[in-house]
């Protein structure tokens, strides 16, 4: 399972550096799509596993092929019909779905090398859902879109395991995109709902445009807290009192960020120290955190142990078009694993990563 997930998140980042260069849609397969189904197990260069212009044909209309099938025992169980990296996925499902009611298929994947979209038949038997219980962007992998991934792996795959989960993800992924809307704009239904939750006045169109501000506020600041809560108790469990991580309130970021200037020019800013505090989190079982500290400079921004700068274990970079760490886990730069992330919370998805580049470090110079 390591080596997947590794491999998977090197094909992310070997993608991120060649994506600009991929200009068709049988570029955007020899170069992602195949080798996203090899990292899945599947022998693509073998038409009895995985077979290419599958032929699917629709009602009068014969040999209409979809881009590959992948077969057990000659019947197809996935069809996978794919796009140009530079199209757009919202208008190519009909095409998929006309296919999807003419095979033995149970699940059909729409991609475009980069988003990957899931479907099968959880709302009518042999007939493809409209949307897709799952779906992922390659470029941004996050460990629960891994743990879904791996279930289609060839030596895991389990027909009725995955069918009889795909419910249950389809629903909570919906949930988690609605409610993430309401957490920036809040619609009327939603507010009237919790409005009345709350307030025992009379719910007029006055009443809940007062309380729309108020909702989304309050949902920010109730996440924020959380988050706080769970970093700073992490941090209280390694009896590391030095370092308190407050993530900013969401209804003060129109304020002047605080800063701490040193004599040389040097600003170290509240996301690098949000980073720092965060990587101590991840680390607390690996190495003990009056051990880790951090060192600036104008470039990046160093973590490192026992405050020596030879022995950096992550630097970070904040640039205006793009967010990364660097992991010490290879002698050369070209080699050295780069993850990129929006916010620094984000890195707490890369906990794994992390904590086998220290480990080795670690154990091969301390």
């Amino acid at each position: 399972m390591e080596k997947f997930i590794e491999h998977l998140k090197s094909l992310s980042v070997r993608i991120d550096s060649m994506k600009e260069s991929i200009k068709t849609e049988e570029a955007t397969k020899t170069a992602i799509v195949m080798p996203f189904f090899q990292i899945l197990g599947y022998d693509v260069f073998n038409p009895l596993e995985f077979s290419p212009e599958f032929i699917a044909d629709v009602g009068i209309k014969k040999g209409e092929k979809v881009d590959y099938a992948i077969l057990n025992d000659g019947e197809p169980v996935i069809l996978i019909e794919c796009k140009s990296i530079t199209e757009n996925l919202t208008k190519h499902d009909s095409q998929l779905f006309r296919y999807f009611g003419t095979t033995t298929a149970k699940f059909g994947i729409l991609t475009n090398g980069i988003e990957y979209k899931f479907f099968t038949d959880l709302e009518e038997p042999n007939k493809m859902d409209t949307t897709p219980f799952f779906t992922f962007n390659i470029s941004e992998l996050r460990d629960i879109h891994v743990q879904e991934i791996a279930k289609f792996r060839k030596e895991s795959f389990d027909l009725e395991n995955i069918s009889s989960n795909a419910s249950d993800l389809k629903y909570l992924n919906a949930l988690k995109s609605y409610l993430s809307v309401q957490f920036d704009t809040p619609n009327e239904d939603f507010v009237k709902f919790l409005v009345h939750q709350i307030y025992d006045g009379l719910k007029t169109k006055t009443t809940l445009e007062k309380f729309t501000p108020i909702i989304s506020k309050g949902l920010k600041q109730m996440i924020t807290e959380k988050v706080n809560e769970k970093l700073n108790a992490a941090l209280k469990s390694t009896g590391d009192n030095k370092v308190r991580v407050v993530l900013p309130d969401p209804e003060e970021e129109l304020l002047p960020p605080v800063e701490v200037t040193k004599d040389d020019g040097i600003v170290t800013t509240p996301e690098e120290l949000e980073t720092y505090s965060i990587v101590k989190v991840i680390l607390k079982d690996t190495i003990t955190p009056d051990r880790v500290f951090y060192r600036d400079n104008r470039s990046y921004f160093n973590i490192i142990i026992d405050n020596s700068i030879r022995k950096w274990i992550v630097r970070v970079y904040f640039e205006k078009n793009r967010n990364y760490i660097v992991l010490n886990d290879s002698a050369t730069d070209k080699e050295r694993t780069v993850i990129e992330f929006i916010h620094p919370i984000d890195l707490l998805a890369h906990n794994e990563q992390i904590i086998n580049s220290v480990q080795s470090y670690v154990e091969a110079t301390i």
